[in-house]
């Protein structure tokens, strides 16, 4: 065996290559994008980015049923988009092993929501193991396979972000060469849902074993400390008990559906006091309680909101006090989230803020549009609900334009602007097309014309699926020319029906973009009158010299050009002009 150092989502990825997946799908969120990226570097795992994660399950239950090994992967709010085929493929039971990896993200690093997704796991009969460190985040997978096809179920890895992406050494194997199993054509097993009926009581039979098997199962063991004290936990907290209590006795579940009645009533029982230590819910505590472990002492002691930490713990349990933050200790000036120089989102949000109208917003980068200075994003909920809202605003008498990303608009954006289009709205529609699902980190959709791979694809082109729907009128402008999207959105707003104006432009982050040779605005101090128009433009790379002229920083500058759009002077000029 070799050694590697893995983030917790490469080690997944690892896993799931040694333990013979075949097909894996889901669509990027921080905190699991890393695991399909690097399950995409294997040949033999056919890898892709779906355009939301029902359908990357739904894919993902074909190739099951098909035989396959699979993986899906997605973040704990994308489990609530893929919660329909999520609850009805336990009935049915998998063929090929199938794994489901949630990635919870405590804290709210990257989500709108703080949510445990082993309560829908509890809710779909489905069981759920919980690794702990790098080593176990490989390791699980396969045996997490081995547990679908024994038990005929599919199976979720419920991981959350410090575990995603903390680093650690891995032991790492040979890839299993597993067969793909012959395809069973049942139709009560998998067609329509009159047969379901016929199907629950062989799913209680199946979560039965799971009980059973979890009495024993060997991820669910003991350390033996002192005695001192009695500590249940589950996951990355793990790691975090055992530096702070080293004394304590400890029961560390790596499977925390079905839950271990049994042996949880047997360690309960050989202390005064127990601690339960999890992030997200109190989903373990809870369970106990119910078994009249009255013992059982968890969230009140330890909190509900936010990620654990051996400090939040040692301060918990009164065994020391938490560090002061960095910036309490060093005078770090405040940054706040913005756009990158020469995002085209700026142009966008310049327009709207001058149209001074209601902008409904949506999951990606722009939202950062409700942000200083801009603070013209009045609304963000979750994907796809831009146009959604925008419609019911408009319902209530309120006037708004909908914000959508290329990715967002493909994931759950569609079905809402066929709606707009069938009750005769007079919806505006921004989609901003960078051609990536930039703030997950630029991974490719189907706007983006290539794949995970980097090979070419086909790619959606907007105004004709738009027109294609219904909307009569559609207009497609540079993000970067600023009076050019100015008069496409007022024509959209003074539009007598439902109007898309597509503002499209790459996203700077695109490694396309990056390696591109561009010559950079400058200052023609000559022309320059100081009347600071150019600082509209809100760009990094524009600031005050030691002169009071502005600046332009040359290593910043992406010659997006808007700067010199602001200024009525025509004193910026790309360099090679400036004498």
């Amino acid at each position: 065996m070799d050694r590697a150092l893995m983030l917790g989502n490469h080690a997944i990825a690892r896993g799931a290559w040694e333990g013979g997946v075949h097909f894996a799908t889901g669509y990027p969120g921080t905190p699991s994008t890393e695991i399909l990226e690097a399950l995409a570097t294997y040949p033999e795992v056919e890898t892709r980015w779906s355009t939301n994660e029902k359908v990357a399950f739904a894919e993902g239950m074909g190739a099951s049923i098909g035989g396959l090994r699979v993986l899906v992967s997605m973040k704990q709010v994308g489990l609530n988009v893929a919660a329909d085929a999520f609850m009805i493929f336990p009935y049915a039971g998998v063929n090929g092993g199938f794994v489901l990896v949630s990635a919870d993200d405590p804290g709210m690093h990257s989500s709108q929501t703080e949510q445990d997704s082993r309560y829908l796991a509890q809710m779909a009969k489905v069981p759920v193991l919980e690794p702990s460190d790098a080593q176990e985040c490989k390791d699980f997978l396969p045996l997490a396979l081995d547990l679908s096809e024994r038990f005929q179920t599919p199976v979720m890895l419920r991981i959350t972000t410090r575990l995603a992406h903390h680093k650690g050494l891995v032991r790492t194997g040979a890839r299993s060469q597993v067969p793909r199993r012959p395809y069973d054509r049942t139709e009560k097993r998998y067609a329509p849902p009159f047969f379901r009926h016929q199907l629950r009581p062989e799913l209680e039979r199946r979560l039965l074993a799971l009980e059973r098997y979890a009495q024993s199962a060997p991820v669910n063991f003991e350390v033996a400390g002192g005695g001192e004290a009695g500590v249940i936990t589950c996951g990355v907290a793990y790691n975090y008990v055992r530096e702070v209590l080293p004394q304590a006795d400890v029961l560390r579940l790596g499977m925390t559906f079905p839950l271990p009645e049994e042996r949880l009533r047997a360690f309960c029982s050989r202390y005064p006091t127990v601690y339960v230590v999890e992030e997200g819910e109190p989903f373990i505590e809870t369970h106990l309680k119910a078994l009249e472990m009255h013992n059982v002492v968890g969230k009140e002691v330890f909190g509900l909101i936010g990620e654990y930490s051996p400090a939040r713990l040692r301060e918990a349990l009164g065994l020391g006090t938490a560090p002061r933050p960095l910036t309490e200790e060093v005078p770090v000036p405040a940054r706040t989230p913005t756009f990158c120089v020469g995002c085209g989102h700026r142009t966008v949000f310049s327009v709207l803020r001058q149209l001074r109208v209601t902008v409904c917003g949506d999951i990606g980068c722009y939202s950062m549009g409700s942000l200083p200075p801009y603070e013209t994003c009045h609304t963000t909920f979750c994907m796809g609900a831009s146009i959604g809202v925008a419609f019911g605003l408009e319902r209530a008498g309120e006037r708004a334009v909908a914000l959508i990303g290329d990715s967002t608009f493909l994931h759950t954006g569609l079905p809402a602007l066929v709606d707009a289009v069938y009750h005769r709205s007079r919806l505006t529609l921004l989609i901003l097309d960078n051609g990536a699902t930039a703030m997950t980190g630029c991974q490719p959709n189907p706007a983006s014309g290539r794949d995970i791979t980097g090979a070419a694809a086909p790619r959606i082109d907007f105004e004709a699926l738009c027109r294609a729907m219904g909307v009569p009128q559609v207009e497609t402008v540079d993000t970067w020319d600023r009076q050019g999207l100015l008069g496409a959105a007022r024509r959209a707003l003074a539009f007598d029906g439902p109007a898309v104006v597509v503002v499209r432009g790459p996203c700077q982050q695109l490694p396309e973009m990056k390696a591109a040779e561009r010559v950079p605005y400058a200052i023609d101090t000559a022309a320059c009158t100081l009347c600071e128009a150019c600082y509209r433009a809100w760009c990094p790379a524009l600031r005050p010299g030691p002169d009071g002229y502005p600046r332009i920083d040359p290593s910043e500058c992406t010659a997006c050009s808007l700067c010199a759009q602001y200024c009525p002077f025509g004193a910026i000029v790309q360099e090679a002009s400036v004498s």
